[in-house]
């Protein structure tokens, strides 16, 4: 996946300062300017792969002279050993750029393993598995990018592009009704209408106020059941809240149609990618 967003370019200027500084002072003075070898970027576990396109912009920044052959695309499942691109040109370039590359690839490989591996638990099951905006502040495009390569779909990027009605927005405005009645106002007929309930009472006022999408916010299992019943398909239904490995495929068996996650992104293990000279 292309990497095509404005901000990126700031985030890479952000962290080529935080890493390098005014310079990579233990490569100034170990390596010669005018040494010169190979390099490859491997997998030390199998992972599914993300973040690919990184690896060109982080070292065209550093030095467009490197060579960069990229061996795989975002989304593929890579065994251990497995090598996902290989540079050659300036030690120096190579080392410089090594840890910010290695950041990036093992934080969104991580995001997309992990997802990957939820999204099989639950494959035979008419349910999409979305994340939500529990991100690492600035990182929210690439590890969303990186949920889709795991095989799942994407909540709203933000605040801007999705209309939630969340228990706080309730309380400030009074009921479900005045604080749906208010979000049809101002948004487009194109725009959906969610609204986060605790309990069968507010799903019922939810349903009656004919908001689009109702999210069922940490019910049960036996909770979630009862509510899809009770819908009876006149609302779509998004689990959330307290989900995790263990019991997604039990969220998924109770007939929802969305199950959203935090955990795809804010609980994600890094991944073991290394970056190895040759010569």
């Amino acid at each position: 996946m292309d990497i095509q967003y404005p901000d990126f370019e700031t985030l890479l200027s952000l962290a080529l300062r935080e890493d390098i500084g005014t310079g990579d002072i233990t490569t100034i003075a170990t390596v010669l300017p005018e040494s010169e070898g190979d390099a490859e970027i491997i997998c030390k576990e199998s992972v599914i792969i993300s973040g690919v396109d990184i690896i060109n912009k982080v070292f065209n920044k550093i030095d467009p002279d490197l060579n960069i052959i990229i061996s795989c695309r975002d989304g593929d499942f890579l065994e251990k050993g497995t090598v996902i691109a290989r540079l050659s040109g300036r030690h120096r370039s190579i080392l410089s750029g090594e840890r910010i590359v290695l950041n990036f690839l093992q934080r969104l490989s991580g995001i997309a393993t992990q997802t990957r591996e939820l999204v099989t638990l639950i494959k035979d099951i008419p349910v999409r598995l979305v994340d939500t905006r529990k991100t690492t502040p600035g990182l929210r495009v690439l590890e969303k990018m990186a949920v889709r390569c795991g095989g799942a779909f994407n909540h709203r990027f933000g605040l801007y592009d999705g209309i939630l009605i969340k228990d706080n927005h309730i309380r400030a405005r009074g009921n479900i009704k005045e604080a749906v009645a208010a979000a049809r106002v101002i948004a487009p007929h194109t725009l959906c209408i969610e609204v986060e309930v605790e309990d069968l009472d507010q799903l019922a006022e939810a349903i009656a106020a004919d908001v689009d999408i109702v999210l069922l916010d940490n019910f049960s299992i036996s909770g979630l059941k009862k509510a899809v019943l009770f819908a009876d398909k006149r609302v779509l239904l998004e689990a959330s809240g307290g989900i995790n490995k263990d019991n997604l495929r039990a969220v998924a068996e109770t007939g929802v149609d969305f199950i959203s996650m935090g955990w795809l992104t804010h609980s994600v293990r890094a991944v073991d990618i290394s970056l190895n000279i040759l010569n």
